[in-house]
């Protein structure tokens, strides 16, 4: 279980993008390479909690937010910042690889 990134809905994400840098998995239970993501961004998440709040939305819940967002591929972690979307992630990558892209964005 998560314990650094913590799931939100559709309506969460809007109200912590207004107030700073988000992090945001999008994802879905029966997705395999979102399944494999989740503990490397759980181990991210505790290190770069410090720059950026970290979260989860489900697609199948909140499927108004992952329109919004353009959300056609799953796992795919956005990087908010001032209130829009900065730099996005697409797919399972390595802890390296995804905290390289963070560190980069944040």
């Amino acid at each position: 279980m998560a314990k650094n990134v913590r799931e939100v809905t559709g309506a969460e994400l809007e109200e912590l993008i207004a107030n700073g840098p988000v992090v945001c998995d999008f994802w879905a239970s029966w997705c395999g390479p979102c399944r494999m993501l989740a503990p490397v961004m759980d181990e991210v998440a505790g290190e770069l909690a410090d720059k950026a709040t970290f979260v989860k939305v489900n697609v199948d819940e909140n499927e108004a937010s992952a329109r919004k967002y353009g959300i056609m591929s799953i796992p795919n972690v956005i990087v908010f910042k001032n209130g829009a979307p900065a730099a996005n992630q697409l797919g399972y990558v390595p802890k390296p690889t995804l905290k390289a892209f963070l560190e980069n964005n944040l």
